[in-house]
């Protein structure tokens, strides 16, 4: 039989986008990016794991910004790698009250290179717009790209439920797993042209 590494590979042709120096996306070069898993409120510990990680090949490093003191902390962190020759871009995993922490604290907003945003766990459906357009206004503020990240363990359960139910009444109901699958996508489709409509 034929091996997966046989098959050729056709790349998605997507929109080119700046990473601090980066490029990701385009015909750019596929990109390696890793993320810590110190606090990062704890600067000693995550800038050591982020020299390390951008020693080994990571050409982007992710870090959760979940509190204020991880906010507070990602100036120092940049500061610290800065000093040490590690250029490597820093990007903010954000959960439930990212749109508080990048606007509580702007010297955040500003040294993160790009902003990870999952559209399934900023909050319910009244929050959820509210929230998610407080962040990427502060994304257009800075000038800096957004990365739309879903996953099977955050899915926005409304509109799962949503899918769930219009499957459960089709003549031919599919599969509750490809339904899941296909809400995946539609979360992230959705949640990239609402970002569109907002100016990003």
């Amino acid at each position: 039989g034929m091996s997966i590494r046989n098959l050729p590979i056709r790349r998605r042709k997507s929109v080119a986008v700046k990473i601090g120096d980066l490029t990701i996306g385009g015909d750019a070069p596929v990109m390696v990016q890793s993320m810590t898993n110190t606090d990062t409120g704890d600067v000693e510990s995550t800038v050591a794991q982020v020299a390390a990680l951008a020693a080994a090949g990571s050409e982007v490093v992710r870090l959760t910004v979940d509190r204020d003191d991880a906010a507070k902390a990602v100036p120092y962190i940049r500061e610290k790698l800065d000093k040490t020759g590690v250029d490597v871009p820093l990007v903010g995993d954000f959960h439930y009250i990212g749109h508080k922490l990048l606007s509580h604290f702007p010297s955040c907003a500003e040294t993160l290179a790009k902003y990870r945003i999952n559209p399934g766990n900023i909050g319910g459906v009244k929050k959820r717009d509210q929230r998610f357009s407080a962040m990427i206004d502060i994304a257009l503020k800075y000038d800096r790209p957004v990365r739309i990240g879903v996953n099977w363990g955050s899915l926005d359960d409304d509109l799962a439920t949503r899918m769930m139910d219009a499957n459960a009444a089709a003549a031919n109901p599919r599969d509750a797993g490809d339904v899941i699958c296909e809400a995946l996508v539609v979360s992230a489709l959705e949640s990239a042209a609402r970002a569109e409509e907002l100016g990003l």
